[in-house]
């Protein structure tokens, strides 16, 4: 359901309504706060659904992974928006990796202190 932003000229709050598209043209939009009608409507932000295929391919395009290897913040930076697009939770460690890229810290040094990155978790390799 669309949502509808306002500035309510009575009391200065922001708000927000929600109504189908066919209720917008019939409603009469009232501030919960105050109960004033006096609003005056803000534009808002608009969200496009994509799917997640979408937003890896856009994070992977040639614009955005150019330079990464050479600087270890825009590293960081391009990890910890991925892992917003993904929408997951990737863990303490790839945080922690993400935070000392954005410091500026070598992917090489930080390999060397977290050796455990990249080792299987109690799988062999000899199936």
């Amino acid at each position: 359901m669309p949502a509808y932003e306002y500035l309510c000229t009575s009391c200065k709050s922001r708000v927000r309504l929600f109504y189908s598209y066919a209720e917008y043209d019939n409603a009469t939009p009232v501030c919960p706060h105050c109960g004033s009608s006096a609003l005056k409507r803000r534009l808002s932000r608009i969200a496009i659904p994509r799917s997640e295929e979408s937003r890896i391919d856009s994070l992977m395009s040639d614009d955005s992974l150019a330079g990464l290897e050479d600087d270890p913040r825009a590293m960081g930076q391009f990890m910890r928006q991925m892992s917003r697009e993904m929408g997951e939770d990737l863990g303490e460690e790839y945080d922690e990796m993400a935070s000392r890229l954005e410091k500026g810290e070598s992917p090489e040094s930080i390999e060397q202190s977290m050796p455990h990155l990249g080792k299987t978790t109690g799988f062999t390799d000899d199936f």
